[in-house]
């Protein structure tokens, strides 16, 4: 699935080594305070807070949140809730998670889960209608408008608000600056560096992309009005539309005679991070590796190709309002009050972007001038593309995109293999 996915390349991203790549790195489930945690993440184990002086009259509550992270960003994760509790009447209490998916969907239907928990926004539609979490559109306290236009997007349903979010995510372009001076800004040019620089013999490759799923290519193939899932269009899979085709045979065409045998994730990445290739196309989960290797690298938008435009799939990382919060109550105050002050925290978002690479989605940060040059690269990507559907269908599209991608990225002919990804995604929909 593709939130398994984007979990891999987080923890991936976080490893600093390129035997770490080699395969899903664990997260043990803890408190906040880094000890192994025992709440059932009803928040039961949180400890009695002090008075908030600005609304002494309302009860304190304990709130538990679960969050799943890459280890450098657990310290700042707990940093931030111990900020919080000091500050506050409410208590909070933490729990890294090493698989998100599978704890939420066991423990929230037996009443067992937390007040919140963090991941990316392509959870809402599906989460909604299973009813995981909640509408707090009437309780919040904040505008959304603080927040960019795609965040606010993302972290809505069929007029149901079930969370804030605090950061973007997106692909890409990293280049070598011990090789390329300048950012190339059309694929055309990207080619010709590519080509000078390609030499599998002496492992030397131009690019390294995993190529084998939806979310990297789905810039290229929505660059030319492609698309693979559209709830609003008709028809909603778009995976054999001439368009899409013609976006995913560009990649093939253009990338991957530059790159490393293997689409695979781990490979592509450890081209780039050992040295050892022009450029990669990754996310800023990344970026901790590339810093761990020495890599002097930058970050820039995706190039443009002849006659269309990279469109990368977006992702919004947002604090969820769980079921717990359904029945209200000061638990479901201080899980909220938390999530309201953490989303809008401008030092919280600075210091990540700083030290992480995240991308902030309040609007005062992301036009202040102010972010790492390497999160403003990302940032410009962010406005290139869009938000990943949030539709629960979307589910069914990653996986059959996934084996056409593999066989279009071994040689097989394009056309055919993404008409059959189209014949499975609808025949698992019927």
């Amino acid at each position: 699935m593709a939130m398994n996915r984007r979990t891999l390349l987080k923890n991936l991203g976080a490893a600093g080594t390129v035997a770490a790549l080699a395969g899903c790195v664990g997260v043990q489930e803890s408190s906040s305070d880094g000890s192994e945690s025992d709440s059932d993440g009803s928040g039961e184990t949180a400890t009695d807070s002090g008075t908030d002086e600005t609304d002494a009259s309302e009860p304190a509550g304990s709130a538990s949140v679960w969050y799943q992270l890459a280890e450098p960003e657990i310290p700042g994760r707990k940093s931030a809730i111990e900020q919080f509790n000091e500050a506050s009447k409410h208590t909070v209490s933490g729990s890294d998670i090493s698989d998100m998916r599978k704890k939420t969907t066991s423990a929230i239907p037996a009443g067992q889960g937390p007040q919140s928990f963090e991941w990316a926004h392509d959870w809402v539609g599906d989460y909604t209608q299973r009813e995981f979490v909640v509408d707090q559109r009437d309780e919040i306290d904040i505008d959304l408008d603080v927040f960019t236009s795609d965040a606010r997007e993302a972290i809505q349903f069929e007029g149901n608000l079930v969370g804030l979010p605090h950061d973007a995510e997106t692909v890409a372009l990293v280049y070598n600056k011990d090789i390329v001076d300048e950012p190339p800004e059309t694929v055309a040019d990207m080619v010709a560096v590519m080509e000078e620089f390609h030499d599998p013999g002496n492992n030397k490759y131009g690019l390294g992309m995993p190529f084998a799923d939806g979310y990297f290519l789905s810039a290229w193939a929505r660059a030319f009005d492609g698309y693979l899932f559209d709830k609003d269009a008709d028809p909603r899979i778009g995976v054999a539309l001439p368009e899409t085709v013609k976006g995913v045979q560009f990649a093939v065409d253009n990338f991957v005679p530059y790159m490393p045998n293997d689409p695979a994730y781990e490979p592509q990445a450890a081209a780039f991070a050992e040295g050892n290739a022009a450029f990669a196309i990754n996310g800023p989960w990344y970026l901790s590796t590339l810093n761990e290797k020495g890599i002097d690298y930058g970050v820039a938008k995706l190039p443009a190709p002849e006659g269309g435009k990279p469109r990368p799939y977006t992702g919004i990382t947002m604090w969820y309002f769980s079921k717990a919060m359904a029945n209200g109550g000061a638990d479901a105050d201080a899980g909220r009050s938390f999530i309201e002050w953490y989303t809008t925290n401008e030092d919280i978002a600075l210091k990540a972007a700083e030290e992480q690479g995240s991308i902030p989605v309040l609007k005062s940060l992301v036009d202040s001038g102010d972010l790492p040059d390497t999160v403003e690269g990302f940032s410009e990507a962010v406005k290139q593309g869009s938000p990943m559907p949030t539709h629960p269908d979307m589910r069914k599209v990653w996986d059959p995109v996934k084996a056409a991608l593999t066989k279009a990225f071994n040689g097989k002919d394009v056309e055919q293999a993404m008409q059959s990804a189209d014949e499975e995604i609808r025949s698992n929909l019927d």
